[in-house]
């Protein structure tokens, strides 16, 4: 039986308001050691930002970190799991989209963050070799799970 992603998440993420400076929320993955940040507003999940976002739509754009806000640049359109789904249907979407960071949300509110890392750990088998070397992988996401190997 999988464990549920309760059990291998980071409960209560630092999160960010969307006013946020880029630069701000740049010096807080430092100091952190983590590489996004969730935007959070009363408690709701708005999306998230990434080292990535920093470097592409503000370094590389050109723009000012200190006056471009978080919610200018940060990734809206999130996929979540649920604290009770299971590590076996996070693991899944992580492959499928490719994402690093997985928003764990329960009645619209973030309440952990399931990382790469997190499910490897978890689950240190070939499958979570299979997670790192899919997600890794250039070009757009897998939107079959028959293409990343997963039945």
């Amino acid at each position: 039986m999988s464990k549920a992603v309760a059990e291998v998440m980071t409960a209560d993420p630092y999160t960010i308001s969307p006013q946020t400076a880029a630069s701000e929320a740049a010096r807080i993955m430092l100091e952190r050691d983590v590489g996004s940040v969730p935007v959070v507003e009363d408690g709701h999940l708005l999306g998230i930002v990434t080292d990535r976002d920093l470097a592409l739509r503000v370094v590389a754009a050109g723009r000012d970190p200190n006056t471009t806000k978080v919610e200018e640049i940060a990734t809206a359109d999130l996929h979540s799991a649920g604290p009770d789904d299971s590590l076996d249907e996070a693991f899944d979407r992580m492959s499928i989209w490719r994402i690093r960071r997985l928003p764990v949300v329960e009645s619209d509110r973030l309440v952990g963050m399931l990382a790469q890392a997190d499910v490897v750990h978890a689950l240190k088998d070939k499958k979570a070799g299979r997670l790192v070397e899919e997600i890794s992988r250039p070009g757009k996401p897998a939107f079959r799970m028959q293409e990343v190997g997963i039945s």
